[in-house]
């Protein structure tokens, strides 16, 4: 399975569509780029492997793996890039500004749960983001 983020960059934020086979599964919001520095930055254009991943804070979610210089990185809900992201992205239903959002726990959800039927099946998921 691949997704594809198609970015658009702000000095504010950067938004972008999230898709699988040509269709919109979810809008996406995170950090400006700052040449990829850790908790400031979105991460750099390329192709990712994505994998399950738990913790307390977030529950179950996505992780996007091997991010040149950075870790931890991953797919949660949050509205708001600037305060609650520090390099993830967060999947929204709608954009309502640069690295602004609304309904990212709905996004979210529809991402993960076809992300995670696809890992249970057993087959690599990849993302590529580009601009």
């Amino acid at each position: 399975m691949v997704l594809l983020i198609t970015r658009t960059y702000f000095p504010e934020g950067t938004n972008g569509n999230l898709e699988f086979e040509g269709k919109l599964i979810c809008k996406t919001i995170e950090l400006p780029w700052k040449e990829n520095q850790k908790m400031i930055s979105c991460i750099p254009e390329g192709k990712y492997l994505l994998q399950k991943r738990y913790s307390k804070k977030f529950k179950w979610h996505i992780e996007i793996v091997n991010v040149s210089n950075r870790s931890s990185i991953l797919f949660h809900p949050a509205n708001n890039a600037i305060k609650e992201l520090n390099g993830c992205i967060a999947p929204v239903t709608k954009i309502s500004g640069a690295g602004l959002g609304l309904l990212s726990r709905k996004a979210f959800t529809k991402l993960r749960t076809i992300v995670y039927k696809a890992l249970d099946e057993k087959q690599r998921v990849l993302i590529i983001i580009k601009s």
